[in-house]
């Protein structure tokens, strides 16, 4: 025996509405009320209907697909903007294909080539990179792209970012204002744009303070929290010259830098302060809980997709945004890791 597929003209039925209806709070579920789109769903649940998504992307001349590029997929920093761009994504029909680049141009490449044989409709970029490809390709050639969480330095593309310079300085403030003088600063990679930006919210803060930036103090790592206990091991081998406060630019290189406190017998804070970035799940958690500039990765992901879809609605191809990057505000979540200076 043979089960009966359902229809949509079965969910407009059991719904009460008209097809164009169903439609509508399928596709465009913002131009239909929550009580209607509650009726729809509730008959899609009844009658077991599933779109034909591969009938309509044909017509349509479309994948269904949003590539997304995220330069390591294994980092939890991006856990929560992945969630909010897949959710955004699927109310609005489409499929999310990520691609984990590993920083490395040769797989930006591969995936980038996705857009160009049509096997993605539209591209948001995590990596702070524009594949060549399309840096070089003709505006009117490329499908849609928005980047999120890194700014390219001179790309006028569409961007959902945090204001990085800024929130350094609240978090260097916030240890300046405990008393604290000598602030070291673990960074991210050199060259990377969101540590030249938090590098510089650092110095700002401790010359708005009167503190001479001294470079022994600013220690390179790589987000990661291996590379907070590296630095955290130069920094506070020698008790004569060590700082009384430490600023991470990740929550990684914060439990890295607290971990190699530890072994030096140090508390936290009473005999080092330590301020990460990020607010992952794992800083309200760790012992001590630590302090740190909480993203709002979720709203970066909702806003990115957004921004695309507005895009794809629009058929917009490759364009600059006159109108500037959209700046996600953060916030300082203060734990118990960071505290009065010691005297």
């Amino acid at each position: 025996m043979s089960e009966k597929i359902a229809t949509i003209e079965d969910v407009a039925r059991h719904a009460g509405v008209s097809i164009a209806t169903v439609s509508r709070a399928l596709h465009k579920p913002d131009v239909v009320s929550e009580n209607t789109r509650e009726k729809v769903q509730s008959a899609i649940a009844a009658t077991g209907y599933t779109a034909n998504v591969m009938a309509r992307n044909l017509r349509l001349n479309r994948s269904g697909m949003i590539l997304l590029l995220v330069p390591d997929i294994g980092n939890p920093f991006f856990s929560a903007i992945l969630s909010g761009i897949e959710k955004g994504a699927s109310q609005a029909g489409y499929n999310v294909l990520i691609g984990d680049t590993q920083n490395d141009p040769e797989r930006e490449a591969t995936y980038a080539a996705y857009l160009r044989s049509n096997q993605a409709d539209a591209m948001i970029l995590l990596n702070g990179r524009l594949p060549v490809a399309l840096a070089n390709a003709p505006a009117n050639a490329t499908p849609p792209v928005v980047i999120a969480c890194e700014r390219i330095p001179g790309c006028a593309l569409p961007t959902v970012i945090i204001d990085n310079d800024e929130a350094a300085f609240v978090a260097t403030r916030h240890l300046t204002d405990l008393g604290h003088h000598r602030i070291a600063h673990v960074a991210g990679p050199a060259k990377n744009i969101l540590t030249i930006d938090r590098i510089a919210g650092y110095r700002r803060a401790l010359e708005t303070a009167g503190i001479t930036v001294d470079p022994d103090l600013i220690y390179t790592g790589d987000f990661s929290i291996d590379s907070g206990i590296t630095a955290g091991r130069a920094l506070l081998a020698d008790p004569k010259t060590r700082p009384t406060a430490v600023f991470c630019s990740s929550d990684g290189m914060a439990i890295g830098v607290i971990v190699a406190a530890k072994e030096q017998g140090l508390r936290i804070p009473e005999d080092l302060s330590v301020v990460g970035f990020d607010d992952i799940p794992h800083a309200a958690a760790y012992d001590p809980p630590i302090t740190t500039v909480r993203q709002p990765r979720r709203r970066l992901g909702e806003q990115a997709i957004a921004l695309l879809l507005e895009r794809l609605g629009s058929k917009l191809p490759l364009a600059a945004d006159d109108s500037g990057p959209s700046i996600i505000p953060t916030e300082l979540i203060i734990r118990q890791s960071s505290g009065p200076c010691p005297k």
